[in-house]
């Protein structure tokens, strides 16, 4: 078995994954408890699709029974540049850096199935793959399995990669010799809860989805609320903030980063003009290949009048009128306020 796993972490390697540990699938009772007591307190907000299904989430075996042994893999998506970089840039939205590139569902989905290959031709064991489409707790059984530690933020945090992480697991009926759990090495450290731009670390490891940037922008299909959407700034789909500003991060390298990831020129710093132009048509056209392509025109469109409305930028109220008779009401809402805002010399700035 110890020449197994030193070849399962060689195939790993040569299948572009960075990090790499075994854990035992009952390795994380407590991460079912925690996500129980997340969804009765509310966290999670609109995405129904978490507790519908939290019953299989909370453990591999109540996913799949037969699974013994879980693989954790990572593959780095760590950026060339600072992602706080456009924060003043009022014309310009900004796109979370996993986003910019390929959508990394199909990249990782792609090496998992290639291990998964290898594997059952290897021992002739049963194995199911996951990304974070799937009910799977992946963050805790990487935890579990040595390739991190789940920061205040809640992401996982790896001493030579930091958080720039995708994450994809194996449920296997191998019995695999598990790794040492990792050690947490956050300390006293609370830059990622105090650079949260609304708050939303509620508690070290703990956080409120309806508060986040990244859910307000990308999971919530309503209109978002009044008193988020000035700190919103120009982000218009997902937020790094937490990521960016962990001490962590300074030892990840863009060369350690999956080249797939790149991102592509005419996502890094997107004119909110060129987007609020987008019918649904051009918007497929230009988010084909992306993870953005999943919230459609619409949601874009109402995150990038948002981001209109804190730039401060009379230039752009042509780009919102066309959306104040907009059909879809959310959009119309956004678009109101985003012309009411600009009516306004001196608005307030908007929050990096």
């Amino acid at each position: 078995m110890a020449s197994l796993k030193a070849r399962i972490f060689d195939k790993a390697a040569e299948l572009g994954f960075c990090a790499w540990g075994i854990a035992s699938a009952n390795a994380v009772p407590q991460a079912g408890e925690r996500l129980k007591e997340w969804i009765a307190a509310g966290h999670h907000g609109e995405m129904s699709w978490i507790e519908e299904r939290a019953e299989q989430r909370a453990s591999p075996q109540g996913l799949w029974p037969e699974a013994r042994s879980v693989i954790a893999l990572a593959m780095s998506y760590a950026p060339a540049t600072d992602p706080l970089a456009l924060a003043e840039a009022r014309d310009r939205g900004r796109i979370s850096v996993y986003a910019q590139g390929a959508d990394y569902h199909k990249v990782v989905k792609k090496a998992l199935k290639a291990m998964g290959r290898w594997l059952a031709d290897e021992c002739g064991c049963q194995l199911k793959v996951f990304v974070d489409t799937a009910p799977v707790m992946e963050k805790p059984l990487s935890a579990a399995a040595g390739i991190g530690w789940q920061g205040k933020h809640s992401n996982l945090l790896n001493r030579e990669h930091g958080s720039w992480l995708f994450l994809g697991v194996i449920y296997t009926t191998l019995e695999l010799e598990p790794d040492a759990p990792a050690e947490p090495h956050c300390g006293s450290c609370t830059r990622c809860i105090d650079a949260c731009p609304t708050g939303a670390i509620v508690a070290p490891n703990l956080v409120d989805a309806r508060k986040c940037i990244s859910y307000l922008t990308i999971e919530h299909a309503g209109p978002i609320p009044h008193e988020y959407r000035e700190a919103i700034g120009n982000r218009i789909y997902g937020c790094d903030d937490c990521l960016a500003v962990c001490p962590w991060n300074r030892f990840a390298s863009e060369a350690q980063a999956n080249q797939a990831f790149a991102p592509r020129p005419e996502l890094a710093a997107p004119a909110l003009a060129d987007l609020l132009a987008l019918d649904d048509s051009t918007f497929r056209q230009l988010f084909s290949g992306s993870p953005i392509k999943r919230i459609g025109v619409n949601r874009m469109i109402r995150n990038c009048l948002i981001a209109v409305g804190n730039s401060g930028d009379s230039s752009l109220r042509p780009a919102v009128l066309r959306h104040l008779e907009s059909q879809d009401p959310v959009v119309a809402d956004a678009a109101k306020w985003a012309i009411e805002r600009l009516k306004d010399p001196n608005p307030a700035p908007a929050r990096s």
